[in-house]
């Protein structure tokens, strides 16, 4: 695979680390024109490399050594570091973003990495232990590839540190929010992403009571009031609110206890049912925990797997909208959100109570506005770009004075 011919200067490089994936993309600064873009899939088992350049329609796929698939996060960075230096060897990068799920009580705003705040961001690792790990793996193969290039952490959480202490707390002991136990929210680079684009588009809308629907392989919403998050199906964990591709979502605690007293599970196998065997894939009966496959589908337990998930969708909508005390924006992101005009359209019908009217037709095409001219509500469909919100921070946030320009809004 050849770079585009010419193509040189300065760079930010985003790093998504997942549970078994590392998402990446090059920006040039400072305009943060996105170049490349890629994720390695299937790490620790089955690996594929898969690259798209912003000068070419269609994505790639590298092959990779047989004789070097990684084992781990910090062998599949290393690959793509070199691989970047060998293919984007006219590009000097000169600050790398970091997504890192977890911010905890302290991180509220993206953060210009240090020794002192690395051993802040281990000890929370006990609070995010299925993906904390690889974000920091992420973060310190970047340190030792690239030396003393400015890298920043950006927070999922942090976007949801306007909560109340009522927002946030547990009807548990008191003690235990002191210690970390509370509700964060997560997804919240998607909506810092959305809310901003919203206010470009919509800019009196998106000041009111707006709900945003990240719906992917994880899910969850939020519910922003004049911009502010105030409310988020997802708490303590990843595992809370919504079902997903294969967590479960909102759980009664009992089920916990019945698992470990009657069934005899130790942590680490409930922990295994919740993060990976629940939800849609669960639910199917271990069909898929991809929507597109339960669409598809013919079995009931598929079509099960997806009232369940409408359902549970719509209960949230209502219950977000009871705390802002009304509503008049639904907007929704993420793969199924932004893709299955089958699943917004199973929300949004008989929601007239609330104020929605579904133009099928506009939904059907895919348009941005997905609501019909009588709605009350306006409902919206929007592409989300986390990696353009890890540059735009790493941009403003780093120290390197050949990157000090601002970014352009996105």
């Amino acid at each position: 695979m050849d770079m585009q011919t010419g193509l040189h200067g300065q760079a930010i490089l985003t790093i998504n680390a997942g549970s078994s994936s590392i998402k990446f993309s090059l920006f040039l600064v400072p305009q943060l024109n996105q170049i490349i873009a890629g994720q390695i899939d299937g790490i620790g088992g089955e690996v594929r490399f898969k690259v798209k350049l912003a000068s070419k329609s269609t994505e790639e796929t590298i092959a990779w050594p047989s004789a070097s698939r990684p084992q781990n996060h910090r062998e599949a960075l290393s690959f793509l570091i070199d691989w970047l230096h060998q293919f984007a060897k006219d590009i000097e990068v000169v600050a790398v973003g970091h997504r890192v799920v977890h911010g905890g009580q302290k991180y509220s705003a993206p953060t210009l990495i240090s020794d002192e705040v690395m051993e802040e961001l281990d000890a929370l690792m006990i609070l995010a232990p299925l993906h904390e790990p690889h974000n920091l793996a992420g973060i310190r193969a970047a340190q030792e590839s690239f030396g003393g290039i400015p890298q920043i952490a950006c927070f999922d959480t942090a976007f949801h540190r306007t909560h109340s202490f009522v927002d946030d707390c547990y009807a548990i002991p008191r003690y235990f929010y002191e210690k970390g136990v509370c509700r964060y929210g997560f997804h919240g680079l998607s909506y810092e992403y959305i809310s901003d684009r919203l206010l470009q588009m919509y800019p009196k809308e998106a000041l009111k009571k707006v709900i945003i629907a990240h719906l992917g392989n994880g899910a969850s919403m939020t519910a922003l009031n004049n911009g502010h998050s105030i409310a988020s199906t997802m708490g303590f964990s990843s595992l809370d609110g919504l079902p997903m591709g294969t967590r479960c979502g909102e759980i009664d605690p009992g089920v916990l206890l019945y698992m470990m007293q009657h069934e005899g599970m130790d942590a680490g196998q409930i922990a295994q049912i919740l993060y990976q065997e629940s939800g849609l894939k669960g639910l199917s009966g271990g069909l898929s925990n991809d929507m597109r496959t339960l669409e598809e589908s013919d079995l009931p337990e598929a079509k099960e797997a997806i009232d369940y998930y409408v359902k549970e969708v719509k209960r949230e909508i209502g219950a977000l909208t009871a705390l802002m005390a009304g509503l008049d924006v639904v907007v929704f992101t993420g793969g199924i959100g932004e893709n299955s005009a089958a699943i917004r359209g199973r929300i949004l019908r008989e929601m007239a109570w609330i104020g929605i009217d579904l133009d099928e037709d506009r939904n059907l095409n895919g348009e941005v506005n997905i609501s019909s001219d009588a709605s009350r509500v306006l409902c919206l469909k929007i592409h989300t770009d986390e990696e353009r919100i890890i540059a735009r921070h790493t941009l403003e946030l780093s120290n390197n004075t050949t990157v000090k320009n601002k970014a352009s809004n996105v």
